[in-house]
């Protein structure tokens, strides 16, 4: 009886030891991804023929001290190498793991490689060939501590790859993966019952099933072992376990009753479906159909199980869209598949909670490095027939139908629908055309974190049918403080860009890769009134992000414009946006520069400044931070300075009640004036702390 270890997926471990238990393996203990055992000659050759579960089998030679290099040379170097496999073969090292001397895997490679050429050049004075791309014998070497197992792969190749796929779907899923699923979700111990997989992709799931329900060895058809070339190797032992494997595929082919049924939405990944069916020997028992999840046929009479691996997205842009799709699955299932037992994996928790189904068990698995949750259902009588979110979905219509008259009027293309309006849903949406951005504020911690996430899924479940949008048009974000730069790093690279107009503007706005799209809506009276009054005059734009009110005012006939910012991509924006409104000029600067320093070494004489400053800044050139109440006079100030007689200033901030000090302002000599009520529109009426407006000017 000889030494061996399977590596085995994360999660799978316990698995993989009831398996190896009854392939026959003895001494069977599970470590962290893989599973000790012994067995004898035959049973090893069962075990790489017959385990769905295992990823690699490793015959171990010994176990040699490492605790340093030279040490673990002299142990590899003393194994009788002859009696592992021949001078002739070519041979490669795979070495996993290090201590404080090894500390790189290329490294310990290195030295068993030379350790054991310089063995088989003492025996006999020839040495072994290494290849790096098709050896016929792989040394497998796992350091841990001070200690080397060292061993041969038995097994050879992966043993995920059964040998069947002709190609795969657009993200395949392990074979051993698959047949987890399947065992995890009990279907292994009802075989006779039919499996569905309404997601099925290049068919894998449904293959693995038709393998187990016909007690086809997995790897029955599989081309290549690990152990071919081993010098312990004994050919009729493994012809005796291969044609014992043959004889039960054939009466289990004969026998098979199992229905196995797959959809998909994609063409090309139906053909590929067949095609893998009928390479596996499976053809016969699955049936492969186009169509979509959401709207299966009624099921078979016969109740069995619904295992599948829907989409789950990588992006947080994905989620509203798949939101709707696991929302109409769980509805479909409740509805129609009384009695079904079903079994999903998916990486996100928010999607699962959409079907609105209770788990009876759930698992963590990992699919490849990603890791994923296994939930089991148990499909009940009846749907519950309750419409969620719907206090939510009537404050909604409301507001569209109180605002509809209004954006008739305006002629308006980017507005706010709901801004927090129930504390129960705190979230803002913004329409920009048939696109929907929706800010998740981020609730407090009093707030249990699954209610709030429940709210948001009963926002985003309800938006498609009240506003008519598509939910793949549907972009989330989720709104929390920003610090320093992080307000200009990328979210995304999906450029969702798109023009829209604003009372003869034309603005470039990306509704997903930053945190804000482009163009603050809030302000857009604000830009209306630049406009009006900009003719003829030098206008300045302090922290003037997108550039959107520098637009403003050169199509209102602006004599000059200059436009401040610290970010070089808003100010590459704005640029965009003059390009947009086809407005050029050597009279049209922009300054890449931190604003308050800008302002304080400015020199330059200016007729109308708009500045919207942050509400707390950390400016370099400044010996303290910057607070736009508490230093609010300071900038007013400095603004003065560059004020032309005759001229005004607009300044905005959105620091939640702020409060002017018109005392202070007026000993500069300046007179303020509030006209936050005339610069929000009716969209933001609700909210009278989305911004504060000042229009001052000087005094006498």
């Amino acid at each position: 009886m000889k030494r061996y270890y399977a590596a085995v997926p994360k999660g799978l471990e316990y698995l993989l030891v009831d398996e190896l238990k009854a392939l026959g393996a003895e001494e069977v203990h599970e470590g962290q991804a893989v599973v000790h055992f012994h067995a004898e000659l035959a049973t090893a050759y069962r075990i790489c023929l017959w385990s769905r579960l295992a990823s690699r089998i490793v015959h171990v030679l010994a176990e040699v001290p490492a605790k340093t290099a030279e040490q673990m040379y002299d142990g590899v170097k003393s194994l009788y190498w002859p009696a592992v496999f021949s001078n002739h073969a070519q041979f490669l090292v795979d070495f996993h793991g290090g201590n404080r001397d090894i500390r790189n895997s290329q490294f310990g490679a290195l030295k068993v490689k030379d350790a054991i050429v310089d063995a088989f050049m003492e025996h006999s004075g020839v040495r072994p060939s290494v290849s790096k791309t098709d050896p016929d014998v792989k040394i497998d070497c796992a350091l841990r501590a001070d200690k080397l197992l060292i061993g041969i792969n038995f097994s050879g190749a992966p043993m995920h790859q059964r040998g069947y796929r002709t190609d795969t779907g657009r993200a395949p899923m392990r074979e051993n993966l698959a047949a987890a699923i399947l065992m995890r979700s009990g279907w292994n111990n009802e075989m006779d019952k039919p499996v569905i997989d309404p997601f099925c992709g290049s068919g894998t799931i449904l293959i693995e099933a038709a393998l187990m329900a016909t007690d086809t060895a997995p790897h029955l058809h599989r081309k290549g072992w690990g152990f071919e070339d081993w010098a312990g190797h004994q050919g009729q032992i493994w012809q005796e376990v291969l044609a014992e494997a043959q004889v039960r595929s054939n009466r289990g082919i004969a026998n098979c009753k199992t229905r196995f049924i797959g959809r998909d939405n994609y063409r090309r990944v139906l053909s590929v479906a067949k095609d893998n069916a009928a390479a596996a020997g499976m053809a016969e028992f699955i049936q492969i159909e186009g169509g979509d999840a959401t709207d299966m046929p009624p099921p078979p009479a016969t109740a069995g199980y619904v295992v599948t691996n829907p989409p789950y997205g990588e992006r947080l842009g994905q989620l509203p869209e798949l939101l709707h799709l696991y929302a109409s699955l769980g509805a479909q299932l409740k509805n129609q598949w009384q009695g079904w037992k079903v079994s999903l994996l998916c990486s996100e928790p928010m999607l699962m909670s959409a079907m609105r189904l209770k788990a009876d068990k759930q698992y963590k698995l990992f699919n490849g490095a990603l890791e994923v949750l296994l939930a089991n259902y148990q499909i009940g009588e009846g749907g519950s027939g309750r419409v969620f979110g719907e206090d939510f979905a009537n404050r909604l219509r409301k507001n569209q139908k109180q605002l509809s008259k209004w954006l008739k009027k305006e002629e308006l293309e980017c507005y706010r629908v709901y801004d927090a309006d129930l504390p129960d849903y705190n979230v803002a949406i913004d329409r920009y055309h048939d696109w929907v951005v929706l800010q998740e504020y981020a609730p407090p911690k009093t707030i249990d974190a699954k209610k709030a996430q429940q709210r948001l899924i009963d926002v985003l479940l309800n938006l498609p049918s009240v506003l008519d949008v598509d939910p793949a048009k549907i972009v989330l974000k989720t709104r929390q403080q920003q610090k320093g730069k992080e307000q200009y790093q990328r979210m995304g690279e999906q450029r969702n860009e798109m023009v829209v107009n604003e009372y003869g503007a034309k603005f470039v706005v990306n509704l997903t890769d930053y945190l804000d799209t482009g163009l603050f809506i809030d302000h857009r009276l604000a830009r209306r009134f630049i406009q009006e009054n900009s003719n003829g005059k030098d206008f300045l734009n302090l922290f003037a992000y997108t550039g959107t009110a520098s637009v403003h005012a050169a199509i209102g006939g602006a004599k000059s414009t200059t436009t401040v910012d610290m970010s070089k991509t808003y100010l590459r924006w704005a640029e965009t946006n003059f390009k947009e409104n086809k407005i050029r000029g050597r009279q049209h600067r922009f300054e890449h520069a931190d604003c308050l320093a800008w302002l304080e070494q400015c020199t330059g004489q200016y007729d109308f400044i708009f500045i919207d400053p942050p509400t707390f800044s950390n400016s370099k050139r400044m010996e303290k931070s910057f607070d736009v109440e508490r230093d609010h006079l300071w900038l007013m100030e400095q603004l003065k300075r560059i004020l032309r007689p005759g001229g005004q200033i607009l300044f905005s901030n959105n620091k939640r009640g702020f409060k002017m000090d018109l005392d202070g302002v007026a000993e500069l000599g300046l007179l303020a004036t509030n006209i936050s009520d005339k610069t929000r529109s009716q969209d933001f009426a609700r909210n009278k702390h989305i911004h504060n407006a000042w229009l001052i000017c000087h005094n006498g």
